[in-house]
């Protein structure tokens, strides 16, 4: 940058002037002042822009932010999934980010997978693995809410930024679920569920899941699971909350009722349940992506190497417009989750 103070000649040469009066010395002083200020407030204005653009978050470059994604072994019959395995998946994929989810609940996985160990794995990755933390609700622990606001608070000051994939066998309205909801409502810690017939148990139209959605209104909560998303259409049966319905999508969805009512709800679009919610009816797939462009969030549900997704194929052939595709791919993770 040229230097303006250093190249600046004054008009008067106030060494070689021994005769100037009180008056003159003043006046030409207050002129020197003046351009010394203009040329100041020019170079603040000039370097405005550079400012806010230094400002401006940047982002690994990819397509997308996966919002579900788990490390390590998680089932018996699948292989270790291992930080870099992963990266080298996301980098095949377009994809910048991923949320790493831990599964600490015993019906949640074959191997339970702990925050600790979630967080010690993508420590060297903070930029594009993203740890959240997670505790059943069933776990002892002492000195009642606050208690647990300090469980989770040590999590959240080693990076986690939500709660889950939570997975309990409880009703997701279970009082002990229900303080995990308060804890998480305090400390700001959005939380992904999983919900189906042996987690997080609910009836058709999801009354269980309102009465958390009523009574935490400050909580954000992330939608997952066959019996979440089975919850797309109208006229579902106990049955459909355990498994992947498929056929045109009947009106009066409890997604659709719920999201108009509380706008603390989202959708993450992982899995199989996730994928059939979308393809089951494409036009009313396609219309739904759109209509709850703010409250969707693009996911996968990968957790072991060469594992198929179906989320890639899908996007890549429903033709979404760019402001939608921007905030179901990206956008909503980083905003919801403060990324």
């Amino acid at each position: 940058m040229t230097n303006h103070i250093a190249n600046w000649n004054p008009p008067v040469d106030f060494r070689a002037r021994h005769d100037l009066s009180r008056r003159d010395f003043c006046r030409l002083s207050l002129l020197a002042t003046a351009g010394l200020a203009s040329i100041g407030t020019a170079g603040a204005v000039r370097g405005a822009p550079q400012e806010q653009g230094a400002a401006k978050k940047t982002y690994p470059p990819g397509r997308y932010v996966d919002v579900h994604t788990h490390l390590g072994q998680t089932w018996n019959s699948t292989e270790l999934l291992s930080a870099e395995k992963l990266l080298r998946w996301m980098d095949d994929n377009d994809i910048a980010q991923v949320i790493v989810l831990p599964l600490t609940s015993p019906e949640s996985s074959g191997y339970l997978i702990t925050t600790d160990y979630v967080l010690a794995e993508t420590k060297p990755h903070r930029e594009r693995l993203i740890p959240f933390c997670c505790v059943d609700p069933r776990t002892s622990y002492t000195g009642g809410h606050k208690g647990l606001v300090a469980m989770l608070k040590r999590w959240i000051d080693q990076g986690a930024k939500g709660f889950g994939e939570h997975k309990p066998g409880v009703r997701i309205d279970d009082p002990r679920n229900m303080a995990l909801y308060a804890a998480c409502e305090e400390l700001e810690l959005p939380i992904l569920f999983h919900l189906d017939e042996q987690r997080n148990m609910d009836a058709p139209g999801l009354p269980g899941l309102e009465q958390a959605l009523k009574k935490h209104p400050r909580a954000t909560l992330i939608g997952h699971g066959p019996g979440w998303w089975a919850s797309i259409s109208g006229e579902v049966k106990q049955a459909d909350l355990g498994g992947y319905p498929t056929g045109p999508v009947a009106p009066g969805g409890a997604i659709d009722a719920l999201m108009d009512k509380y706008p603390n709800l989202y959708g993450d679009l992982s899995a199989g349940s996730g994928a059939g919610a979308i393809t089951r009816d494409p036009k009313f797939g396609r219309d739904f992506l759109i209509r709850r462009a703010d409250r969707l969030m693009f996911g996968t549900d990968y957790l072991t190497p060469d594992q198929k997704v179906p989320q890639l194929e899908l996007y890549r052939q429903i033709d979404l417009p760019a402001d939608v595709a921007a905030k179901v791919f990206r956008d909503n993770a980083r905003r919801v989750l403060k990324l």
